[in-house]
């Protein structure tokens, strides 16, 4: 069975919008209750991205879901140092290192471990050596995932981004291609596969047959969603495609 873990970025984005200067009251959306929920309906962790400028999630909400979540609580972040010593204090079950770029909407690249190789292998050991399961967020090429494995990583986290923006274009079953001999690669060498980025309701039965997949991270699509079913409804449909 793959795994679901959702991404409720979004919620705390859509917060944000209202309530950046809110000190106590009553604030909306509340991304933990919708944690619980997504939780209820069968997802099997929660995932957030702490991001530096904290444009959506915040400390306190990180720190909340710790206390709170009944399943996983897996914290996206950047390889800093900061970040990597609130990784530390907070104890996550698990961290996916990712490239952040303070001009983008959401996430757009896989990180680049080869170019980072020390500083990645440090947040990796450091990560290790805490019991917190390690993942890079990688695009599904060979370099990075050799290196991944080479430094440490138990994880890999296959950015399926490329594949869900060629879907209607002439290059899906290239991008597919790419996914498919990268999830192989990092099966052989021992990593764990998990994958994210645009995976929706349409995608998500081709992206299911990718070999060894162990968890789906999915966000914006399964929020979208919940805005016309709720988020319970919108959970349950998208367990049901990935495991028919």
């Amino acid at each position: 069975m793959i795994l679901l873990g959702v991404n409720i970025d979004h919620c705390a984005t859509l917060r944000q919008a209202r309530y950046r200067d809110a000190v106590g009251g009553f604030v909306e959306p509340d991304p933990v209750a919708l944690a619980e929920r997504a939780e209820r309906a069968g997802a099997d962790g929660i995932t957030v991205h702490l991001r530096e400028d904290r444009r959506h999630i915040q400390d306190r909400d990180v720190w909340r879901l710790k206390e709170t979540c009944a399943t996983r609580v897996n914290l996206e972040m950047a390889c800093t140092p900061a970040m990597t010593e609130l990784a530390l204090k907070l104890k996550p079950h698990a961290v996916c290192i990712v490239p952040e770029n303070r001009s983008e909407v959401t996430t757009e690249g896989g990180l680049d471990v080869v170019a980072g190789r020390e500083k990645v292998r440090a947040c990796v050991l450091a990560m290790n050596a805490a019991g917190i399961e390690a993942s890079l967020f990688i695009g599904p090429d060979e370099a990075q995932i050799e290196l991944a494995a080479e430094i440490g990583a138990p994880v890999v986290e296959l950015h399926t981004g490329a594949y869900a923006n060629a879907y209607a274009g002439p290059s899906r079953a290239a991008e597919f291609q790419r996914l498919r001999i990268g999830a192989v690669r990092a099966h052989d060498l021992g990593l764990k596969v998990n994958a994210g980025h645009g995976i929706n309701y349409v995608n998500i039965a081709e992206v299911r047959t990718l070999p060894h997949l162990n968890e789906l991270n999915i966000g914006h699509s399964i929020l979208s969603r919940a805005l016309f079913t709720g988020i319970e409804e919108a959970v349950r449909e998208m367990k049901a495609r990935m495991n028919p």
